[in-house]
């Protein structure tokens, strides 16, 4: 199979939902234009010299740790990411590990990273570090979660035997796209959880901002 580095160049759809904020802001957020030409003048094509790849983490990329992650002088090795056709894990998923020292456990996804095919799995595949260290201070041991990859580190779980599954995506005779257990047949629901965003859990429960949100009822008149 063949190995990419095309989603270094590009934020997956997932994390621009979850950020719930305008895709060309995420952009503008992490961008590093070096030189462009001046706009506004038709003699000049809209040319302009920037980064192209960026190294994903778990840090997402309208944040601070990105950037830093991601300065102009930091020269960081390739990543080398598998292509996948049709995306199959989401926020709240359940699901088996499949390699590591938690082999055979299910837990639930509670992040998800599209640009390098990550999921995190709550309480499983954790290490340790120090986290404050100096040199008049020991520091604190936190436990945190580590990513796995969703082409050979994780399954998602047949809700009939409770084992771990691959899956297909079908359509439903209303036409709707599901994902169907390989082993089962049984229809694999997408959770709630996968419609959360940094500002609310669920759209029906989020509560307006006169001062700085554009209300539901203008927005639609528009």
């Amino acid at each position: 199979m063949r190995i990419f580095t095309y989603l270094s160049k590009k934020v997956g759809d997932l994390t621009v939902k979850y950020s719930n904020l305008p895709e060309s802001y995420i952009k503008r957020s992490y961008e590093q234009v070096y030189w462009r030409n001046p706009k506004g003048y038709p003699q000049y094509p809209a040319a302009q010299i920037a980064r192209k790849k960026f190294r994903f983490t778990t840090h997402r990329p309208w944040t601070g740790p990105f950037a830093r992650q991601n300065e102009r002088t930091t020269m960081r090795k390739k990543v080398f990411i598998e292509p996948i056709k049709e995306w199959s894990f989401f926020k709240g998923d359940r699901v088996e590990v499949m390699v590591g020292k938690d082999k055979g456990k299910q837990g639930l996804v509670i992040q998800v990273i599209q640009e390098r095919n990550w999921v995190i799995v709550e309480g499983l595949n954790t290490h340790l570090r120090i986290v404050g260290k100096d040199k008049n201070f020991p520091g604190i041991v936190v436990q945190s979660e580590a990513p796995l990859l969703v082409t050979t580190g994780v399954k998602l779980v047949d809700p009939e035997s409770l084992k771990a599954t691959d899956i297909e995506w079908r359509y439903t005779e209303d036409g709707d796209k599901v994902r169907v257990s390989k082993s089962s047949s049984r229809i694999i629901p997408i959770p709630k959880a996968a419609g959360e965003t940094i500002d609310y859990k669920s759209k029906e429960l989020y509560i307006e901002n006169v001062d700085k949100d554009t209300l539901a009822v203008d927005a639609a008149k528009v």
